[in-house]
């Protein structure tokens, strides 16, 4: 199982929200960019990395902040948040990463996500935030009358091949991952599936990893030390557990 550990990124800052929640904002790092050297250091693989500015306010805002991570690491590194356009897709594959993710705007130009599809394949990923169940939009602020799974769902049968999906009651919580929605998940599509929300130690990771999802985004824990991100890469990445 892949761990991605998770660099939120708010007015230029590495951060934390609790449940998506913008004014519950804790500060980790003024530098990102120092962030993700410091996890490649760790043995980290991957990187996940959220605009949150540009959730927030429908466009990127980081670019310069991943062009420097693309840089400085050489990490694999996948970005979400903002992308509402072709244009926005492009401008941030271009900068050399290996993924962006699409959330609100599934829902809201399914045309775009079609042609995001034709053009780039699996570097497009969905990211599926949900509240009790139901997929919320526009950096977290609206619940949708639309239940996850049956998106999943139906996206895969459009070509989407990687889900992440969130819990949101669980984001910033440390409470463990929400298990059952991921086992919903896993047979709502064939398609692979990352889990993020909750991870808030080894235990949670093993979990995970049993439960058989590509990979798992760890955020909060990485920061609070409750998570060693080093060790569990050895553990359940690198399977020398």
């Amino acid at each position: 199982m892949i761990l991605f550990p998770a660099i939120d990124i708010k007015d230029g800052a590495c951060v934390r929200l609790f449940q998506g929640d913008y004014a519950q904002v804790t500060t980790y790092d003024r530098d990102p960019v120092r962030v993700a050297e410091r996890w490649q250091e760790a043995g980290a693989s991957w990187l996940h990395v959220v605009d949150l500015d540009g959730a927030a306010q429908g466009q990127p805002v980081i670019t310069e902040l991943v062009r420097r991570m693309r840089q400085t690491t050489t990490l694999q590194i996948e970005v979400g948040g903002g992308m509402r356009s072709l244009e926005h897709i492009a401008r941030t594959l271009d900068l050399g990463v290996e993924r962006v993710i699409l959330g609100t705007v599934v829902l809201t130009d399914r045309a775009l996500l079609e042609a995001a599809l034709a053009r780039w394949g699996e570097r497009i990923a969905v990211g599926l935030d949900a509240r009790d169940g139901y997929v919320a939009i526009s950096g977290w602020r609206e619940t949708s009358q639309v239940r996850a799974t049956e998106l999943a769902t139906e996206l895969a049968i459009l070509g989407v091949q990687r889900f992440i999906y969130t819990d949101i009651a669980r984001d910033g919580g440390l409470r463990g991952p929400n298990l059952s929605a991921l086992r919903e998940m896993q047979q709502a599509s064939q398609s692979a599936l990352i889990a993020s929300g909750g991870v808030s130690s080894l235990a949670d990771l093993r979990d995970l990893d049993k439960l058989g999802v590509e990979g798992a985004i760890i955020g909060k824990a990485i920061y609070t030390g409750d998570v060693d991100l080093a060790q569990a890469i050895v553990e359940i990445e690198k399977g020398a557990g």
